[in-house]
Parts: C-alpha cells; sequence; structure tokens
C-alpha cells in the first residue's frame, strides 16, 4: 500500500453513524450469543461470558492453526507516578508461572519469594546508597536460594511442545497483547496453559528479569527514533501520562520496584472484564466458544476497572524541542487531535494520505519526487482518549532543518487552499479499501484491527464501515477542517547532531547466575504432557499440481489462482541484479524520478494512484523483480501504463543531479547512524576488505555517469531472459495485455556475474567506536557449503540451543546471568547451493557486562548443554510447526524459486519431517561437535572505547580498529 506508518498505531474506528452496518445479535449452536456486523468481509463474531470476558474470533483457512491474541485493556497510562514502567515489566513477569507452572516446590519456593519482596520495599524505601547496595545483596541471595525450586521458563516449553511459533508479547500506553500462533488441534491445551497463567501472578526469578527490563532500557536510550519520539510526546502531550510517562520506565523507577505494587496492578487490570480472547484461523466456532467458557468462564466477574482518562489544554502557540545524538539531523512535528473515538479520525486520515500515500501524495510528489528535501513524510496515530498527526522530513546537503519544516508546511497549506485533485478522496479510499483486503487475509493484521478495537472501545461496525465514511467527506469539509485544525498549534523537535548529555550510564549490579533446573518438571508440566490430541499430518507442495506452466512468446509464463479476492499481482523476474551490472540498481532507483515523452514524472505517479495499480522495481545482487498489483479490473491498464515508463523513460540532467546528491547525502548519513555502521561492520568481518558492501560507484563516477546510459540499461533489462508470475483471477485477460504490450525481448544471456570472495574466517576481531550505552558484538565463522543433509540438524540446533525464550542461549545468558537482553545464536543455511553456511552469535548488552557476557557465549558456542528433556521439547515443536506449515497462493511460487536456489526441485520439508522424527540428541551433539564447536570466529564489535574493557577485548584475538572510510569505502 504506502508509506510505513511513523508512530506505533493503528487508525481504527470513530463516531461514524452506519444505517448500512448494523450490528446482529444471534445465538450460536451451543446456546452462546453473539454479535456481527453486517456485510463485515471478515465475517467476526463477539462474545461476551457471563464474567465479562470478551470472545474475537474470525476464521481463515488457509492453513490448521490460529493466531492467538489475549488482549488486556491497559498499558503504561495506568502505570502508578512513582513506579513508571510497571505495566511492561509485569507482562515480563506473566511468563514466569504461576503457583503451579514453574515451581518445584511451591510450598518452600513461596516464603522466599515473600522475603524478596520485603526487601525490595526496604530498598525503594532506603535513601542510603550504601545501604541500598547491601539490601541489594541480600535481594541476590536470597533469589539465588529461591532459584532453586524454580523451572525456569517453562512456560515456553510448555507452548513450544504445542507446535507454537511467535511467542511474544507487547505493552504500549493503552494495552498489553499476549501473542501465539498454535496449531488447530491445540486448541484446548493452549487455553488451559493460559488461563492459568493469567489466573495468578508470580513474581519468580524477578532481579534477573527485571535487570534483561533495564537492558532494553538501554537499547532504547540507543536507539534516535525513541529519543525524538519520547521529547514529541512530552511536548504534545505535557500534561497527561501520554507524554509524562514512557512505557519502559525511568532508570530511577526500574532501579526501585515495588513487587507489592506489581502485585495491586495485576490484581486491578488483570481481570475478566478487562481483557479479550481473540482467535483468528482454521477452527470451529461451536467449538472453540464452550471451550474458552470451560478455562476462562470460572474468572470471578468483577466490575472492568476505571482507566486513566488523558486530558490536555489547546496547543495556543509552536512549542519547539532538541535533542542530540550523533546520528545525522533530522525533525519531526505533530499536531494534536481528539481520540479514536472521534470525528477527527476521518478527516486525518484523508488529510494524511492525500499528503503522503508513497506514490501521488502532495508531500510525495512536491517534495520526494522533486528532491526538494532527502526524505519527508507524514503518519497519524489515535489512542483511546487522544491522537496525533505526525510529519518527519530529513535535510539534504547544505539545506536546513527549518528550510524542510517550511517544506512540509506548505504542502498543508495546500490542502487548505484546495490543491489537489478533486479525485483524490476517491482514490485514497480506494487505495484503504485495497489494503484491507490483502491485510485481512493476513491472521495477524485483522488480530492487529480487533484488539484495537477493543483496546480504543470502537465498536467493530465503525471499523468496517470507517472507509465508507470516508468517501462521504467533500474536498470544501476537507479544506475547512484543516483550516481550523492546521495552524500554529504544533510541537516540533529538532534532532541535532551532537552529544546526547542526558544518557544514562550505570554500573553492573553483579548478579549471582540464578540456578535452571533445565530439567526439572512441575506436576502442573507432567500433567499437561499427558494429554492428547490427535495429529495433523503434514501436506507437502506439489508444485508441478500447484503452479501452471506455460509460454508466452520466448517466455515462461507462471500462474497461480487467486480465489480470496479480486487482487491480482504480476511480477517480471531476472536472475541478474548488482553482480551482473553494478549501474542497475542505480538505474531503478533513478527510474522513480522519471517521466515520459507523455507523462511528467508527477503526471505518471498520479496516473498509477488514480487506477490504484502499485509498481515497484527492485535489484538485489543477483536476481531483480518488477510487479505490479492492484484490482484485477484495473490491472490491464497499469501493465500498459508500466510498460511505457519502461520502454520510454526519458533522462532529465537537473533530476539525475539531484539524484546524486542525495546518494551522497544518504552515505553521509549512513556514517553517522549505528545501525548501519554496525552492518558495515559485519559485513567487513564476515568477507574482509573485498565485500560487496564497500563495493560501490564513486563520487566521481556518479557525477561523471550520463543519465541517458541509466535510461538505456532500464529500456534494454527486458532483452535479457525472464520469467512472468501472475497471481490473479483472470489469467486470459492478463496474458492479453502482456501479449499486447510486454517487451519479451530477446532473451539474451545475462552478462558476466561479479564473484565475491568468502574467505576463511581465522579469528580475527573488528572494532568500530561509536558513542552508546550498550555494545553490541557479533561472532561469525564459515562453515561448509550448503548441503540439504544439514537442514534437519541446523533447525534443531537452531530451535533447541539458540533461539526462542526456552533456548539454551537465552536462558544462560539473559535467563540466569542477565548479562544481555538480546542474545542469540544460530547455524545459517546459505540460500544458494554454492555458498557457504554460516555459524553465527550476537550479545548485545551494557558495555561493563561485555566480558562477563562475552565468556558465557564462549563457554555455550564450545559446550552445547545437554537437555533431553528440552531436546525432545525442540523436536516436536518443528515436527508440529512442518505439520501445520501451508504454502498457499503467491507464496507457493516464491517458495519454489527459494528450493531452485538451492538445487532442490521438491518440497524439502518432506525429508525433514521424516530425519526430526528420528533425530537423537547424540546426534545433535554430533552436529554441534563438527560444525559449532572450536570454530573460528571472525568478532565484529561496535560500543564506546572508553566504556569497554579493552583488555578483555584484546584476548579475543587480534583487533583491527577500523575507521568508517575502511567500512563504507567512501
Amino acid at each position: 500500500m504506502r508509506k510505513s506508518i511513523l508512530i506505533c498505531g493503528i487508525i481504527l474506528g470513530s463516531v461514524f453513524t452506519h444505517a448500512q452496518l448494523k450490528t446482529v445479535k444471534k445465538t450460536d449452536n451451543k446456546g452462546y450469543t453473539y454479535e456481527i456486523v453486517e456485510n463485515d468481509p471478515s465475517n467476526t463474531r463477539i462474545y461476551t461470558l457471563k464474567n465479562g470476558l470478551k470472545i474475537y474470533l474470525a476464521q481463515l483457512k488457509d492453513e490448521p492453526r490460529i493466531q492467538t491474541h489475549i488482549a488486556v485493556k491497559t498499558g503504561s497510562n495506568n502505570d502508578p507516578e512513582d513506579n513508571t514502567g510497571l505495566a511492561h515489566y509485569l507482562e515480563h513477569m506473566v511468563f514466569k508461572g504461576t503457583s503451579k507452572i514453574g515451581t518445584q516446590n511451591w510450598t518452600v519456593e513461596k516464603p522466599l519469594i515473600q522475603q524478596i519482596s520485603d526487601l525490595y520495599e526496604q530498598h525503594k524505601a532506603e535513601k542510603d546508597p550504601a545501604k541500598k547496595i547491601e539490601i541489594y545483596k541480600k535481594i541476590d541471595q536470597v533469589s539465588q536460594e529461591a532459584s532453586k525450586y524454580a523451572v525456569a521458563n517453562e512456560y515456553d516449553k510448555l507452548i513450544s511442545s504445542l507446535g507454537a511459533s511467535g511467542t511474544n508479547a507487547h505493552t504500549s500506553l493503552e494495552e498489553t497483547i499476549y501473542h501465539n500462533n498454535i496449531p488447530n488441534n491445540e486448541l484446548e491445551k493452549w487455553l488451559k496453559v493460559e488461563a492459568e497463567r493469567f489466573d495468578e501472578l508470580v513474581l519468580r526469578l524477578f532481579h534477573t528479569e527485571l535487570e534483561a527490563v533495564y537492558e532494553e532500557f538501554n537499547r532504547s536510550q540507543d536507539n534516535d527514533g525513541r529519543l525524538v519520539f519520547y521529547k514529541m510526546m512530552e511536548t504534545l502531550f505535557p500534561k497527561s501520562h501520554y507524554g509524562t510517562q514512557t512505557t519502559i520506565g525511568t532508570s530511577e523507577h526500574l532501579k526501585n520496584p515495588s513487587m507489592v505494587a506489581i502485585h495491586n496492578y495485576f490484581d486491578k487490570y488483570y481481570v475478566a472484564s478487562n481483557m479479550a480472547v481473540m482467535l483468528i484461523g482454521d477452527f470451529d466456532f461451536d467449538t472453540a466458544v464452550p471451550m474458552i467458557d470451560k478455562y476462562f468462564g470460572s474468572y470471578a466477574t468483577k466490575p472492568a476497572p476505571k482507566q486513566y482518562v488523558a486530558k490536555e489544554d489547546p496547543i495556543k502557540s509552536i512549542v519547539t524541542s532538541e535533542v542530540f545524538s550523533p546520528s545525522s539531523e533530522r525533525l519531526q512535528f505533530a499536531y494534536r487531535f481528539n481520540g479514536a473515538n472521534s470525528n477527527d479520525v476521518k478527516y486525518v486520515t484523508l488529510i494524511d494520505y492525500i499528503l503522503s500515500n508513497s506514490t501521488a501524495g502532495l508531500i510525495d510528489l512536491n517534495i520526494n519526487q522533486q528532491q526538494k528535501a532527502l526524505g519527508a513524510g507524514s503518519g497519524a496515530s489515535f489512542f483511546r482518549d487522544l491522537g496525533m498527526h505526525s510529519f518527519s522530513g530529513t535535510p539534504k546537503q547544505g539545506q536546513s532543518l527549518e528550510e524542510v519544516r517550511d517544506l512540509i508546511l506548505g504542502q498543508i497549506e495546500n490542502i487548505k487552499q484546495g490543491k489537489f485533485e478533486d479525485w483524490m478522496i476517491e482514490a485514497v479510499v480506494n487505495d484503504l479499501k485495497k489494503s484491507r483486503l490483502q491485510n485481512w487475509e493476513n491472521s495477524r493484521a485483522l488480530a492487529a484491527n480487533l484488539y484495537k478495537s477493543f483496546i480504543n472501545e470502537t465498536p467493530w461496525a465503525n471499523v468496517v464501515g470507517e472507509y465508507d465514511e470516508l468517501s462521504k467527506v467533500t474536498k470544501q469539509q476537507l479544506m475547512d477542517f484543516a483550516k481550523k485544525n492546521y495552524n500554529d498549534n504544533y510541537v516540533i523537535v529538532y534532532k541535532r547532531q551532537g552529544e546526547n548529555k542526558d544518557l544514562v550510564r550505570v554500573s553492573n549490579p553483579g548478579i549471582t547466575p540464578i540456578q535452571l533446573n533445565r530439567d526439572a518438571e512441575s506436576q502442573f508440566y507432567k500433567d499437561f504432557m499427558k494429554m492428547e490430541t490427535k495429529e495433523i499430518q503434514p501436506v507437502f507442495v506439489d508444485f508441478k499440481k500447484e503452479l501452471k506452466e506455460s509460454k508466452i512468446k520466448n517466455t515462461t509464463f507462471t500462474s497461480i489462482k487467486n480465489n480470496s479476492n479480486d487482487l491480482s499481482s504480476v511480477y517480471y523476474i531476472l536472475d541478474m541484479g548488482s553482480d551482473h551490472n553494478k549501474k542497475l540498481g542505480l538505474a531503478i532507483n533513478y527510474l522513480n524520478y522519471l517521466g515520459t515523452s507523455k507523462y511528467s514524472p508527477e503526471a505518471l505517479k498520479k496516473e498509477f494512484y488514480k487506477i490504484g495499480v502499485e509498481y515497484n522495481v527492485n535489484s538485489g545482487t543477483d536476481r531483480s523483480f518488477v510487479y505490479l498489483t492492484g484490482l484485477q479490473k484495473n490491472l490491464p491498464e497499469g501493465i500498459k501504463l508500466f510498460e511505457h515508463l519502461l520502454n520510454d523513460a526519458l533522462a532529465d540532467q537537473q533530476s539525475y543531479k539531484e539524484y546524486v546528491k542525495t546518494i551522497l547525502k544518504s552515505r553521509e548519513n549512513s556514517k553517522k547512524n549505528k545501525n548501519a555502521i554496525a552492518v558495515a561492520l559485519n559485513n567487513y568481518a564476515q568477507y574482509g576488505e573485498n565485500n560487496r558492501f564497500r563495493d560501490i560507484i564513486s563520487e566521481q563516477e556518479l557525477n561523471t555517469i550520463n543519465p541517458n546510459e541509466l535510461t538505456q540499461i532500464i529500456k534494454e533489462v527486458l532483452n535479457y531472459k525472464h520469467q512472468i508470475f501472475y497471481y490473479g483471477n483472470d489469467e486470459a485477460a492478463t496474458k492479453k495485455t502482456l501479449e499486447q504490450y510486454h517487451n519479451f525481448g530477446k532473451g539474451l544471456a545475462y552478462p558476466q556475474k561479479k564473484d565475491y570472495p568468502q574467505p576463511v574466517t581465522d579469528g580475527k576481531v573488528y572494532f568500530a567506536p561509536y558513542d552508546m550505552v550498550q555494545a553490541e558484538i557479533n561472532f561469525i565463522a564459515r562453515d561448509n557449503k550448503f548441503d540439504k543433509n544439514l537442514l534437519t540438524s541446523s533447525g534443531i540446533f537452531n530451535e533447541y540451543f539458540g533461539g526462542g525464550l526456552s533456548s539454551i542461549v537465552f536462558q544462560e545468558i539473559r535467563e540466569s546471568k542477565s548479562l544481555a537482553y538480546s542474545a542469540r545464536a544460530n547455524y545459517a543455511n546459505a540460500t544458494k547451493n554454492d555458498l557457504y553456511n554460516y555459524v553465527r552469535a550476537n550479545i548485545g548488552t551494557q558495555a561493563n557486562k561485555l566480558p562477563q557476557a562475552v565468556e558465557a557465549m564462549n563457554e555455550l558456542m564450545n559446550n552445547m548443554p545437554k537437555a533431553p528433556n528440552q531436546f525432545e521439547n525442540s523436536k516436536q515443536a518443528a515436527l508440529k510447526q512442518i505439520a501445520t506449515k501451508r504454502y498457499t497462493k503467491s507464496n507457493i511460487f516464491f517458495y519454489w524459486l527459494s528450493l531452485q536456489d538451492r538445487g532442490l526441485n521438491y518440497d524439502i520439508n518432506k525429508d525433514i519431517y521424516t530425519q526430526t522424527s528420528t533425530l537423537t540428541l547424540d546426534q545433535l551433539n554430533d552436529f554441534f561437535n563438527q560444525h559449532i564447536k572450536g570454530q573460528k570466529y571472525n568478532v565484529g564489535l561496535i560500543g564506546n572505547k572508553a566504556n569497554l574493557d579493552w583488555p578483555s577485548v584484546q584476548k579475543l584475538g587480534q583487533v583491527k580498529e577500523l575507521t568508517l572510510e575502511d567500512l563504507f569505502n567512501y
């Protein structure tokens, strides 16, 4: 569809009246009453149990799995003002079990946890720093004793045994959402676990988890996006918790928690009347509802808690703020509006998309298309009580932030004056409807809409009908709204380059590693594992059956019929990329700024947006994609228009000159960006100096290239052999259009491909300095070339050892020692059969914890702990995931393409499934000894050198400190 929303949040709802969308009450076959909205394409059912628990159910039958969400209508807005961050770290603690889950002996463990709670109250009240340290030492000692009776990560083991994926949760201002994706035959077992964990809170293994949350706080300090966002919220909402509190909390509060306050919060907000269970997937309504009632219906009936209500005074003048960090300059400003259930939503949504829709918005065309700034965009977010419309911009070389601001404000002024096409409102509504067609085929996307409706208390009828209401808004109404609401009443944050003097750095608390009791089991776990479910048999793809292949002239045409909706897509695919022609990517990106003999660049973008067809061209290292997507009825016109662009693109010297300036400024910004530096560093550590990342077109060459050469590359690209893939419901019409307009070319062989070496890793350490709170370290070792026989062992290794909440690495480094928020390891199989596999591990942690974290990781990477029960769980999880995995729709083709890259012509999951069922722990240990243990790892380390224990870094190997020029080659 379009741009990324700048601020997290999904636009939902308003107080529209929907005469044509009635909410109807019905009774199902089991006697339960539910509501539906007439003409709802998702056919969602909404139930309410007697205790107030909401149930949202929608069926998507692409695969035998269910996307589950448990939503709690509370977030950081309800945090006590002296315990900010509480809702978020409570979310972490809900994974720690109950008096039944996660304990070996609750009778002994309970008083120890109470003792820890009492000590934390003393710690919070104590003002003497030295005495606080002594109390914390006692907390650490008692926690060590209590851990003897705990079973670490037992919740995750239970859920993993179901074959679940995506196990996680998130907390925001007004919501806490718990996610799982499960096989549909495991619904009852999932409900049994979830009903138990949300019925009772036990703050088990608290001090290590809280330290992990503090590492998350450190990550946020190193995140420029959050730096700007927090300042924006603080100035936009100066009197309410939207701005006075952050979800992560303050350093002071995180270091001084109250377990009593956490329990009070849980007891108040985690009640049935404030919660919802959401199931989206392949299940039976009449089975699911009684089952949910069986497990959650026994929750006590309590009135829904009173929610915090945000109120603000009007903004009567521009409020300006500045923040500083090492990265490049940019700005963000925002106007405040009423909340998710206000009439403001429909007007702001339309204005947002007319300004910025990634194709033909006023900002898109008048700023980005004309390269008047490096980039600009907008996004809207609506919370329950208030909302915001945010704008961002990045300056080009020699341009001030104030100039970028004025360019964006100029586009808002165009809205007020009606300087946009009359057809734009209809085009925006069609764009939104098309996006919904795509999104509501995805269980997570539909679930997000459902839980936002619940959190914001927006009737589902309003969500379903919101786009029909948008279409009723007139141009004059939009102009009037803009004139009234977009004036000198915004807040603006200038992100300047410089030192962030507000960074909080704290000492390592010196936590004693807790016991994991990896193979211990609670009685709940033992009983749970005895519950039987009917197995689901795997279904493997028969590509000959699923893919319809034919020829159009000299070109292979592959198709899959879309039986779901009227959306269609067509792809032109070339096995050719920047490795074949370094200028191909340059030419393809230049296409965005070009017109033709018939259309100006701006007029061309408008034509595409008017008919609701998106196009994109992407050039990788050895494969390029050209694709169009839209409603089938408009696709032929889109193909005709796009073929016209490819064949008639006109070079423009001035636009190319600005294009080069954009490239050079982006390169300059990358050298100031932590993430870009980390990418460059990891490429250097993996491939050495002669890597693709450094092999760029120089500034001198960029300035001497004739833009006509680039348009010629575009015009000739389809002369090379390529294939076409079509996903839609009218193959005949699409073929006819292609035969009439497509350039099938000459079927030329591809140019000689440049080979980049994959040298043996030899234990070198590469360091890139950057001013940050954390340090990030990556280990990488080259192994053998791709071998399909390693897919099974490596997959189970990744599940058991390096990924997920119950993996060995997570347990040892985060759960036991609290040395990092992020720690993982994996064996990465090559995506091509002539490339090497790699072993990777990474840690992100507070700089003063790095020596301990590295030591722990090195120990694990050379001595794999054997945990038979955990291994068996990993196997069963993998088998159930394969058994319930279904490749459907266009994904079938792209899976087939990825298999071909590996030299395979059948669904390899068939082999993996068979081999996994017989894999033993000893065989996995053999894989570890042959492919993981004893590897010579190259190391990439980024951080503030002054904060690092440099002698410990030098112990890792020969250290080479890299300059930015070394990393980027410019």
